[in-house]
């Protein structure tokens, strides 16, 4: 599990700096990322709690402080693993995929609300977690919940990034989760993880099912 003390400059900068001995990496100054969020505060309503939208490891790692939190749904965007992995849940030796939002369809996740006055401690949590590579694109569109409609913040695939794969197909994705390994865990374990996390919601991912199903049947026949 993160921690809030995980998120630290001096950390990202051992991360990155590791991974680069194992090869190249593209990744954000820090600089750079707080250009970043500095430019998508300035865009929020001034005096009012922010809303974060929560996909995958969000659901139950969150590692920031939030005061409400409600099931959701974003339009406009999908589930797919289609970011490359060599940090986390994965090595340069055993690279996996992980979790990205990408354009089209719609996504079930939750929606967490931050306290207006702890919008700035807690976003500098956020983007040393989400943006240390430049991956993902802050979003901040329409959240849909059962107690209406709420605007949000999510992080996007950028598909520009020397990361994104796009759409693999279903063996590729099982085979490269299967393989995928870190220090963090293993990237079969995120995806049981996010099944499991959105079933308790009430949530069935057709994608992330018949994904799970085909990693299981490849481990089956590797035992």
């Amino acid at each position: 599990m993160l921690k809030r003390e995980d998120f630290s400059r001096e950390r990202i900068d051992t991360i990155v700096a590791e991974i680069r001995k194992h090869g190249p990496f593209e990744a954000m100054t820090h600089e750079e990322r707080e250009a970043n969020r500095r430019e998508f505060l300035s865009r929020l309503p001034a005096g009012e709690d922010l809303w974060v939208f929560g996909y995958g490891s969000l659901i139950w790692n969150q590692a920031f402080y939030y005061i409400e939190s409600r099931p959701t749904r974003l339009y406009g965007y999908h589930r797919s693993f289609c970011l490359h992995l060599t940090i986390g849940r994965g090595t340069a030796e055993k690279p996996g995929l992980m979790l990205a939002l990408d354009k089209g369809g719609s996504c079930n996740g939750i929606a967490f609300r931050i306290a207006a006055d702890q919008i700035e401690s807690e976003t500098e949590i956020l983007w040393m977690r989400e943006m240390i590579s430049g991956a993902y694109i802050p979003h901040y569109g329409n959240l849909k919940t059962d107690q209406g409609v709420v605007k949000g913040l999510t992080f996007v695939i950028n598909r520009h990034h020397s990361r994104y794969l796009g759409d693999l197909g279903l063996n590729k994705t099982a085979a490269m989760i299967c393989n995928g390994r870190g220090p963090l865990g293993t990237c079969r374990e995120y995806l049981e993880n996010t099944v499991t996390q959105l079933a308790e919601i009430g949530v069935k991912d057709r994608y992330l099912s018949r994904l799970q199903e085909t990693v299981n049947q490849r481990n089956h026949r590797v035992h």
